[in-house]
């Protein structure tokens, strides 16, 4: 894939950039190395001088960089300034939190003391989707800069713009050269320098079989690797809930981000119950929904990413309803130009049909209906992924029992699946390993070291 912007709300090419060379590679690892050995000697006040800094600048700079979003990959431009927000609040929470997150932690042996002391581990590189390409970038470098680690960031070649804007920042807010280095290469070849000795881990979100090349490569090299992947998050409606509220929140849970999110809520499961009333009423809200130019104030649905991205969500569409799915909304292209597509609902899925098992990155829901509380939990757990999920009913602690037999990494209760700084993410399955956010996010990259002491004479 070229590195370029491509406008998709026009499909017009807005501006191309050159990869860069491998000896500018070699120089910019090369650089990572050096940095780090200084960083790692830095206080966590300093490291914390950083973050707050870029962050800062985000804020200042927040109308130019949202449009650069809204520019590369289409999202509404209300959401990304949303995005630009919740990436400086990310930053400025590692930096409050990051040093009590990694405080010694004391042993109690049978002899003498211990601790467990957290040190930086060295070079990060990590390899990053378009889809919130702020945000995503924010989880993965605060806590790691934090923590003393020096980051090559390989971003999504069709957002180069908003990754040289992020490098920007922090050469704004005067951050050691070597610090945070942006990467213009294809993905081919950040997996190809996985294998370099001198970058001892990788992260990486994006899809199953971008994670699997890139953990294989990883594992070959015997380096830990985080993955978040792909999600087909399940939205599961009792027969006590607020029907009313939970229509609203499926329409944020499936349309926000034009539905390209990995945490959208994708299968939407409905008790017999009261499956006619909310399915009559999510397909009045969908039908409304006005789609159109991101820069619009007005509009509710943009562009997805790409017309790549559109053909492929299309044949997922077309191949399903050759298989027997119904459509009960949409189901095409939008007439005009850009990779804009209708809201669109499908039903009366089996695991005979594509979109039962693949996950649908745009506007598509899919619905079901099921007889009770058991079958929707057989339902949601069938999938080969496991990111994040929803309940909904007016009952909490039924709520929390349902919650307990999902198996997914994260499950809100009369909420869509979200993100915050102080809420860890990541998922279970096929949609990855490892955590990103809040405490637990710190320590995946991270040198556990013992560090005990006892008398000279102590037995072993």
């Amino acid at each position: 894939m070229p590195i370029q912007t491509t406008n998709p709300a026009t499909n017009k090419v807005v501006k191309s950039f050159d990869e860069m060379t491998d000896k500018q590679v070699d120089d910019a690892i090369e650089q990572s190395v050096s940095t780090f050995q200084d960083w790692k000697k830095t206080s966590y006040s300093e490291r914390a001088a950083v973050l707050t800094k870029v962050a800062s600048l985000m804020r200042e700079n927040k109308a130019a960089l949202s449009t650069l979003i809204t520019l590369e990959m289409g999202k509404i431009l209300s959401q990304a300034e949303g995005e630009v927000e919740l990436s400086a609040n990310i930053l400025d929470y590692y930096a409050k939190n990051g040093e009590a997150f990694l405080a010694d932690k004391k042993l109690k042996p049978e002899l003498g003391e211990a601790i467990i002391r957290s040190s930086p581990i060295g070079v990060l590189l990590g390899v990053q989707p378009w889809n919130f390409p702020f945000y995503q970038v924010a989880r993965f470098i605060a806590p790691n800069i934090m923590v003393g680690n020096t980051i090559l960031l390989k971003h999504a070649s069709m957002v180069p713009q908003c990754a040289i804007a992020i490098e920007d920042l922090f050469k704004q807010a005067q951050a050691p050269t070597g610090l945070y280095t942006n990467l213009l290469i294809s993905g081919r070849r950040a997996s190809a320098i996985v294998s370099d000795k001198r970058i001892k881990g990788v992260s990486l979100t994006g899809s199953e079989a971008a994670g699997a090349s890139l953990a294989a490569e990883a594992g070959k090299s015997l380096k830990k690797s985080v993955l978040e992947l792909g999600g087909n998050d399940a939205f599961i409606v009792l027969e006590d809930a607020d029907i009313d509220k939970a229509v609203d929140w499926a329409v944020i849970g499936r349309m926000n981000n034009n539905g390209e999110s990995c945490i959208a809520s994708k299968r939407i499961i409905a008790v017999e119950a009261i499956a006619d009333e909310f399915i009559e009423k999510f397909t009045a809200k969908l039908a409304k929904m006005k789609v159109g130019d991101p820069m619009d104030p007005e509009t509710e649905l943009g562009p997805l990413s790409s017309e790549e991205a559109l053909l492929h969500l299309l044949d997922q569409v077309e191949r399903s309803i050759a298989a027997g799915a119904t459509v009960l909304l949409g189901g095409k292209r939008v007439d005009g130009p850009g990779a804009f597509m209708e809201p669109t609902i499908l039903t009366d899925l089996n695991p005979k049909i594509p979109a039962y098992h693949e996950e649908l990155f745009g506007p598509v829901s899919s619905f079901y209906r099921v007889k009770d509380e058991a079958a929707a939990i057989v339902l949601a757990n069938d999938s080969d992924f496991g990111l994040g999920g929803s309940i909904f009913t007016k009952d909490i602690e039924r709520g929390k029992r349902i919650a307990d037999q999902i198996d997914s990494g994260m499950v809100f209760i009369n909420h869509p699946t979200w993100t915050q700084a102080d809420l860890p993410f990541g998922g279970t399955k096929k949609s990855g390993y490892g955590r990103e956010l809040s405490e637990i996010g710190i320590h995946e990259f991270v040198n556990k070291k013992l560090i005990r002491f006892s008398g000279i004479s102590d037995p072993f």
